[in-house]
């Protein structure tokens, strides 16, 4: 409740007073009106008398001499008046003022909150929107939209939870969708309730939005976390009980493919025994990139130059590159200092993943753009690609261990690349499309 400075006894008293003499000087001027006319018949009745009774009537008519009276009391009045008067007017003008001071007061407030506030009446219709929301649902100077159902496909929620609203009449909370601000993908938490007027009357609905894509990403990685902490023994459980027979199974394997190449050099049975070697390998390798990502040993920390580690991986990267008909480029800011104490061995192995993951998602040709600079005192390294982009319905296990969509991969490329990187105290992120897929590293310089 926003409070004003004048009390309302005072403008009630102030009121009263005013009335009050207002009253009392009508009531004044009557009586001093009647006085006066009383005085000219008694004055006409004087002028036609003699003797005894002209005496009479001058004491008579000096007993009626009131005039002076009534005008000292009509002046009292007067002053009265005009001071309640003033009291009035100033209560008025204080009433104006202090309303306009609470209206710009509330204008201030909606305009400094971080979250957007939109009124509507029943039918939707907008009534105010304060600056953080018109930023929130892509309004400009030059946009305006009359209707909620007029702010765009993206923001089709909004609308949709004041239908739910009016139809159940309870408040809706905490609705979150997705959305575009300025090429970046943005999360936004949306709510509904009932705005009322004084009389408690429904006169149409109060939307909030907020901002939520860094919560968002912080829940995100807390889930992941969840999945990582348990790993660890996992991992050790493994290695201990799968291992170990998958290392002697190799070895019997190898042997008897050297046995079977003496005795029988059967084509066929040759084929077999690779399979089974390969395949066994292929086992064991799973079972050391599990061991590597459920690992939880510290990194070592030595100065890395990460401009260079990029130009040399995009040597490395460019023959294999053109074959496929992929441009490599790479791109750095002149004036920054792009060393950090980080793994380079682990940090070269998180950008090759990154790059294989982007050549291999241009298989008809494209670019894979390597971009180096700096934002809130991080160093950033942003790999982009211009592929197909990620599928929505896959988007949030990305870095889920052993999940892939490629035949011939394990899944848990960008997993260690997501647990590398938050071991060197840094984030990794992604922004997708279907022109292509930007993954951003940030670490601390």
């Amino acid at each position: 409740m926003i409070e004003t400075n004048d009390s309302p006894r005072f403008k009630r008293f102030a009121f009263a007073l005013g009335i009050l003499s207002l009253v009392a000087l009508v009531v004044t001027a009557w009586v001093l009106i009647n006085v006066r006319h009383e005085q000219e018949i008694v004055t006409r009745l004087v002028s036609h008398l003699q003797g005894n009774d002209l005496e009479v009537a001058n004491e008579l008519s000096s007993e009626l001499v009131l005039q002076n009276s009534l005008s000292l009391l009509l002046v009292l009045n007067v002053i009265a008046a005009v001071v309640a008067f003033s009291f009035v007017v100033r209560s008025y003008f204080s009433s104006e003022r202090n309303l306009a001071d609470v209206k710009v007061l509330s204008a201030d407030i909606l305009a400094s909150m971080d979250a957007g506030v939109i009124t509507t009446d029943m039918t939707g219709r907008i009534i105010s929107i304060n600056p953080r929301g018109r930023e929130l649902v892509g309004l400009t100077n030059e946009t305006y939209a009359d209707n909620i159902h007029q702010l765009g496909p993206e923001h089709a929620l909004l609308p949709a939870i004041c239908e739910e609203m009016s139809r159940c009449n309870h408040p809706i909370r905490d609705r979150d969708y997705r959305t575009q601000r300025d090429g970046h993908g943005i999360a936004l938490r949306a709510g509904c309730t009932v705005l009322r007027n004084r009389y408690k009357e429904d006169i149409g609905m109060v939307i909030h939005v907020r901002d939520v894509t860094e919560k968002a990403l912080i829940e995100e990685r807390l889930r992941r976390m969840e999945r990582y902490m348990g790993l660890g023994s996992l991992a050790a459980g493994l290695q201990h009980e799968i291992k170990n027979p998958l290392s002697a199974l190799s070895l019997h394997i190898q042997l008897l493919c050297e046995r079977l190449q003496q005795e029988t050099p059967d084509p066929e049975v040759n084929e077999i025994v690779e399979i089974l070697n390969a395949e066994v390998k292929r086992i064991s390798g799973v079972l050391d990139g599990f061991r590597n990502y459920a690992s939880i040993h510290e990194i070592g920390r030595a100065a890395v130059d990460m401009s260079g580690m990029i130009e040399k991986l995009v040597r490395l990267l460019r023959p294999e590159a053109e074959q496929k008909k992929i441009k490599i480029t790479f791109k750095s800011d002149r004036n920054l200092d792009g060393r950090i104490q980080a793994d380079a061995a682990q940090l070269e192995q998180v950008l090759l993943n990154l790059a294989i993951n982007s050549i291999a998602a241009m298989p008809d040709g494209g670019e894979l753009h390597f971009n180096v600079s700096q934002q809130d005192g991080k160093l950033r390294v942003d790999v982009r690609d211009t592929g197909n982009g990620i599928p929505v319905e896959i988007q949030s296990r990305i870095f889920d261990p052993y999940f892939t969509t490629r035949r011939d991969g394990t899944g848990m490329g960008l997993a260690l690349c997501d647990k590398i990187i938050r071991q060197h105290d840094g984030s990794i992120e992604f922004e997708t499309s279907p022109i292509g897929t930007t993954f951003t590293v940030l670490l601390p310089m």
